[in-house]
């Protein structure tokens, strides 16, 4: 599943909108309540998508270019905040900005879960719209 939204906002801030512990937080609530992220964005880092339940995902940073795109490739199933459950060939996950007309575009590519795109289709673009407060609210 694709989603975009363009934000008029500097890359830079968008970047860091994404990805700040705090401002992640608040986004992310829309896709799952309480979501965090542990772990450093940095190309061949594996970061964690972890919900307050303690479950989620452990994903490879496959690609990493600042400000521009992250890409992940979701690696195992996570519980008890960090532990690792099954191993898995799971999906990918990108994010890239595009600057077209002086307006930033957010884009998400997203393999979404068999039996979730209702889930996705609905609570992803709320997440997004969040972003985009966020960020044209910070400068």
């Amino acid at each position: 599943m694709q989603f975009s939204i363009e934000i008029k906002a500097p890359r830079e801030r968008i970047w860091n909108t994404l990805w700040e512990d705090k401002t992640f937080r608040d986004w992310a609530n829309f896709i799952d309540e309480g979501m965090y992220m542990i772990g450093e964005i940095k190309e061949g880092n594996e970061v964690q998508f972890i919900s307050p339940t303690g479950y989620g995902v452990t994903s490879l940073i496959e690609k990493l270019v600042q400000n521009e795109l992250v890409s992940f490739r979701h690696m195992a199933d996570t519980k008890d905040s960090g532990g690792r459950e099954k191993e898995w060939t799971g999906g990918t996950e990108s994010y890239s900005l595009a600057e077209k007309n002086g307006v930033i575009a957010l884009t998400v590519d997203i393999d979404v879960p068999p039996g979730q795109e209702e889930t996705f289709k609905d609570r992803f673009p709320k997440a997004l719209e969040r972003v985009k407060l966020l960020a044209e609210k910070k400068g």
